[in-house]
């Protein structure tokens, strides 16, 4: 197994804790396939719900850039809604779950294809 298919496999899991067991994975690869090498990297890898210049980040590069969601209140309120489902005290909040789970919630999977 690949050091990507192990990082998808993980992935998987994750989204299946928040997501009622659901998962596209299908979806969650094409995730992984724009967050490119991030995935390796320990900090990179990882959303702090606590920083809000990284939840700028978030919002900047991924919802408007990415998505194309140019609403900075709904972009707020989906990001505050994930940090939730994901969970305060999860130190582990991976990108890939985040990021998976805001386009699912903006029901924009197909801006990433």
């Amino acid at each position: 197994m690949s050091k990507k298919d192990e990082k998808i496999a993980l992935y998987s899991e994750d989204i299946k804790k928040f997501d009622d067991g659901k998962l596209d994975a299908d979806f969650l690869a094409i995730v992984v396939k724009n967050l490119g090498p991030s995935i390796y990297n320990a900090n990179a890898e990882k959303v702090s719900c606590s920083d809000q210049t990284e939840l700028d980040r978030v919002r900047t590069n991924f919802i408007e850039k990415k998505l194309g969601v140019n609403d900075e209140a709904l972009a707020n309120k989906v990001m505050q809604e994930v940090c939730e489902q994901v969970g305060k005290s999860n130190r582990n909040k991976y990108r890939a779950t985040f990021y998976y789970l805001i386009a699912k919630k903006l029901k924009k999977e197909s801006a990433l294809s």
